[in-house]
């Protein structure tokens, strides 16, 4: 059953068909005929979209002259124009125009259960869009079918038809798309008549590439604008051939948490370095394949039922997916119907090598914690108003066709070293790994804020400066976006082969999740001096050779000298190879001195000596260790890394075997 946040039908077309007896030829006054324009839900468009759907726009219809039974039926052609291009799947029909597609027009909305006759009937799909379907004004009772018969056909063919061979004609037609139009052809226009009647043409399925219309002077609602032109053998008077049929505005707005910093010299295991964001900034930016909450639509993780996509072919309903009005044409396509629910993707950078990246397959509370709906392979989709996601094995793969029971979930592999959420590793090449997680359930009354944990591992090898110190990043957007697999060309333009949705590139700056800090010691020498007849002399060794395996690691430090107001600039000690000791003298390094030095090494197992005296060391001398202090740049109190069963070495403290 739909579940009423979903889809409810618009009040608009209730109170069009209240006092609609059937749209009819027969006994009544004549009158011009008029018709109307109207949006009756005007949705708010993504726009990093290039497919986004625009309202439904219905013209309604009513008076005109009676005509004839039998008598052929004017048609029209019905072109809408937009303000950018429209985007709407191309269904190529063999023989036929290869740019039909899923936009449709129907007439006196079929199959929607509304009172009257032409909402009681099945939809039947025109098979000759580019010309339209010719149709005839039949009798007023068909005998066969025990009602009207307003527009008409012979059975297994066309011509004049009356009594027992009267058949309806098609209701549903294919829009032929060109650029920023969209074309009907041949559209029957059979005045209603009746007074309290009125005929009805729904156009649906219409998309849009609302990139182009993004950052315009609205403040983030640019108008998406329909013009409505009519050609043909008949003319029809249009009220409000200009209708706003959408707004444009920013869908999505992510973020990441601020960036873990990491040692080089320590290894990690599955350890939590950040958390993403997705957060829509409408209410119905996030969007399930079709319409979400409900059981027959999905039966298990966004998974089609056999009867799909029955569910979604009502006329005037709204649906808050990514599907619009799903319907099957006579090509063998479905009009209507979206390849997947909106993806969300998350696209790493610059990982140092030796770095391994995991992400949550669902969305978390926090890292350690996942959020849960149902059980998987049950109802997902009807579980109440929970936004929930999935990571999906590929950012364009659809997921599956009518009756399919296939969708491309990603399976857990494993659990970060802290709580029990499912993760899985996504392999990075060149630096570069992404992950895309498909909405599976959503409330479009609420504002859904989906978050995913991100996790690494590396093995620490100093000797081989393995992993390497360097800042990895994330990009975050909706997915698909313009790769390998399409160009943002053809992205933005109507496509029988491209997948939908579809959007732009996340072109704001990276935001940083991981920093690995070089292996390094800071010194701390506490009194320093060459004035007043002293001096004083200072060593640093490089203690990473050592009888206990420790990789050997060169570096250089860098000596930051403080005395108060006036400070010496940075010293810079050279490389200094492992094995060996770096010694200079305060006279030499900062004539006139007297205060503290913080040196700065980057390298593990730096320890230093001061030695004080004045000259020559004949009345006064002293030396002492420098301290090796916490480093600040990776939030470690630690100076050293983790003991590795070295003899009298602290977990907590620093190194005492060095």
């Amino acid at each position: 059953m739909v579940s009423f946040r979903k889809c409810i039908l618009a009040l608009t077309v209730l109170v069009l068909f209240a006092g609609l007896a059937s749209a009819q030829v027969g006994l009544g006054t004549t009158s011009p005929l008029t018709c109307a324009t109207n949006v009756s839900v005007t949705p708010t468009l993504r726009a990093e979209g290039y497919t986004e759907q625009t309202g439904d726009i219905t013209i309604t219809c009513t008076g005109g002259t009676n005509f004839t039974p039998g008598q052929q039926i004017p048609a029209v052609n019905i072109q809408v124009f937009l303000n950018t291009a429209v985007t709407s799947r191309l269904l190529p029909i063999s023989g036929g125009p290869s740019n039909a597609s899923e936009a449709l027009l129907l007439i006196d909305e079929p199959g929607s259960g509304l009172p009257g006759y032409g909402p009681g009937l099945a939809q039947k799909v025109c098979t000759t869009p580019s010309t339209g379907c010719t149709q005839f004004v039949g009798t007023v009772a068909g005998p066969t079918l025990g009602t009207a018969v307003d527009a008409c056909v012979t059975v297994g063919g066309t011509g004049a038809c009356t009594g027992t061979s009267a058949v309806f004609g098609a209701n549903v037609f294919q829009g032929i798309v060109t650029g920023n139009s969209v074309t009907w052809f041949g559209i029957p226009v059979l005045p209603p008549v009746t007074s309290g009647s009125a005929r009805v043409y729904r156009i649906t399925n219409i998309r849009a590439n609302a990139t182009s219309l993004s950052g315009g002077s609205a403040a983030g609602a640019t108008p998406v604008i329909a013009s409505i032109s009519i050609s043909g053998a008949t003319s029809l008077l249009i009220q409000n051939p200009t209708p706003t049929v959408g707004f444009v505005q920013s869908g999505l707005v992510a973020t990441a948490s601020g960036a873990t910093n990491q040692n080089q010299c320590n290894s990690t295991n599955r350890a939590s370095i950040n958390t993403v964001t997705f957060t829509e900034n409408f209410g119905t930016a996030f969007k399930t394949r079709i319409a979400a909450q409900t059981n027959s639509a999905y039966a298990g993780q966004g998974i089609p039922s056999a009867s799909f996509p029955n569910n979604q072919n009502v006329p005037g309903q709204i649906y808050n997916s990514e599907s619009n009005f799903v319907l099957g044409v006579p090509s063998g396509a479905t009009a209507g119907l979206a390849d997947y629910g909106t993806r969300l993707k998350a696209t790493f950078n610059s990982v140092p090598a030796g770095i391994r990246l995991f992400v949550s397959t669902v969305n978390v509370n926090n890292n350690a914690l996942p959020v849960t709906i149902g059980t998987p392979g049950g109802s997902l989709g009807n579980t109440g108003t929970t936004g929930y996601a999935q990571l999906v094995s590929s950012e364009t793969i659809n997921d599956g066709t009518v009756g399919g029971v296939f969708f491309p979930a990603v399976s857990s592999t494993d659990v970060p070293s802290t709580g029990n959420t499912p993760i899985v590793e996504i392999p990075v090449v060149n630096g570069t790994a992404t992950a895309v997680w498909e909405v599976i359930n959503t409330n479009p009354n609420a504002i859904d804020s989906l978050k995913f944990g991100v996790y690494s591992t590396y093995t620490s090898n100093v000797a081989q400066n393995s992993p390497p110190p360097g800042t990895a990043t994330v990009n975050l957007s909706f997915a698909p976006t313009p790769t390998a697999a399409f160009s943002a060309a053809a992205g933005a333009a109507a496509s029988s082969s491209l997948t939908i949705p579809r959007f732009i590139a996340d072109t704001s700056a990276a935001r940083n999740i991981e920093i690995i800090n070089i292996c390094r010691t800071i010194l701390l020498y506490p009194y320093v001096t060459n004035i007043q007849g002293f001096d004083t002399g200072l060593a640093i060794a490089n203690t990473s050779t050592d009888p206990f395996g420790t990789g050997a690691q060169a570096g250089t430090c860098k000596l930051n000298w403080y005395q108060g107001a006036s400070n010496p600039a940075q010293g810079d000690s050279g490389t200094i190879a492992s094995g060996t000791v770096y010694t200079t003298l305060a006279s030499l390094a900062v004539p006139g001195f007297n205060g503290y030095m913080i040196a700065v090494c980057n390298f593990q197992y730096a320890h230093g000596f001061a030695f004080i005296s004045d000259l020559g060391a004949r009345n006064l001398a002293m030396g002492y260790l420098a301290l090796v202090i916490p480093d600040p740049g990776t939030g470690s109190r630690n100076a050293s890394p983790p003991c590795q069963g070295i003899t009298g070495c602290s977990a907590t403290g620093e190194n005492e075997g060095h």
